[in-house]
C-alpha cells in the first residue's frame, strides 16, 4: 500500500498538478502494459483540459429511427436509449466513456455537461463527435472527442448499456478503470496497475525534475542518463 496519497482525490489531485500522460505511459511500458492510449485523435476541446477519474463505460450502437417499434429490444422503443440513465447514474469523480458507434454524429453536448457538473463527475471521452461546443468551453467541463460534429445522435444512435466493459479503440475500458488525459492523449490505466503505475510516475516526475536541473546546469544527455537513469 502506497504512502503517497490515501484516496483518490489525493491521486487525482497529484495526477493534475505533477504528472501528465505521457510520465504514466512509460511506466505503464515497464510494467509490459503496451497498449493503454486510447487512438491519439482523441483530443480535449480545450488545450489545457485535463480529465482524471474512474470510468463509468457507456456502450452506444447505431440506429435508423429514434423510436423503433418492430423490435425484440425495449431499448430501442426509446428515443436515446438509456443515454439519460446513464447519465443520471455518474458518480462524482466519474468519467462518461463512451463507445461502439460509427462515427456519424455527437456523442456528448451541452445539457449533458451541465447535468454531470452538477453530480460532480469528472469529464467526458467519447469515441465519436461533441457539440454544443461553446457551451462546454463556457462550462468548462472536461471533454474529449474526435473533434466537434453538430449532428444529434437522436435518430442515428442509442445507449444501449452502461457500467459494463466496453472496447475503444483496441483498448478495454472497465468500470473503476483510471482515465487520464491531457493535451497528449488519453490513457487508460487498469485498477490491478494503479498503485504501481502512479507512484512510478510520481517518483520519474519527481526525478525529472532533477534531470532538467542539471541539464540547465550544462551536464551533458548522457551524463545526465547515467547518472539518473531519466530521459
Amino acid at each position: 500500500m502506497t504512502t503517497l496519497w490515501k484516496d483518490d482525490n489525493e491521486l487525482f489531485h497529484i495526477a493534475k498538478t505533477e504528472l501528465f500522460t505521457a510520465l504514466v505511459g512509460d511506466v505503464l511500458d515497464k510494467m509490459g502494459y503496451l497498449h493503454q492510449f486510447l487512438p491519439p485523435h482523441i483530443k480535449p476541446l480545450q488545450r489545457d483540459m485535463v480529465v482524471i477519474g474512474r470510468a463509468m463505460p457507456v456502450l452506444e450502437a447505431d440506429v435508423f429511427a429514434e423510436r423503433q417499434q418492430d423490435t425484440q429490444l425495449e431499448v430501442m422503443r426509446k428515443p436515446f436509449g438509456i443515454m439519460f440513465e446513464a447519465l443520471d447514474q455518474l458518480k462524482p469523480g466519474e468519467v462518461y466513456i463512451c463507445s461502439g458507434s460509427s462515427p456519424r454524429y455527437a456523442l456528448w453536448g451541452g445539457l449533458m455537461s451541465t447535468r454531470a457538473i452538477a453530480i460532480g463527475a469528472a469529464g467526458a471521452v467519447v469515441d465519436g463527435f461533441s457539440r454544443d461546443t461553446n457551451e462546454i468551453l463556457r462550462l468548462g467541463f472536461p471533454t474529449f472527442s474526435q473533434g466537434t460534429y453538430a449532428q444529434d445522435q437522436g435518430p442515428r444512435g442509442k445507449v444501449i448499456d452502461y457500467r459494463v466493459p466496453i472496447e475503444f479503440g483496441g483498448i478495454c475500458v472497465r468500470p473503476g478503470d483510471i482515465v487520464f488525459g491531457d493535451l497528449d492523449g488519453v490513457i487508460i490505466v487498469p485498477h490491478e496497475a494503479e498503485e504501481e503505475a502512479f507512484a512510478g510516475a510520481i517518483e520519474k516526475a519527481r526525478g525529472e525534475k532533477q534531470v532538467k536541473q542539471a541539464l540547465e546546469q550544462g551536464m551533458s544527455t548522457v551524463e545526465a542518463f547515467a547518472k539518473f537513469g531519466i530521459m
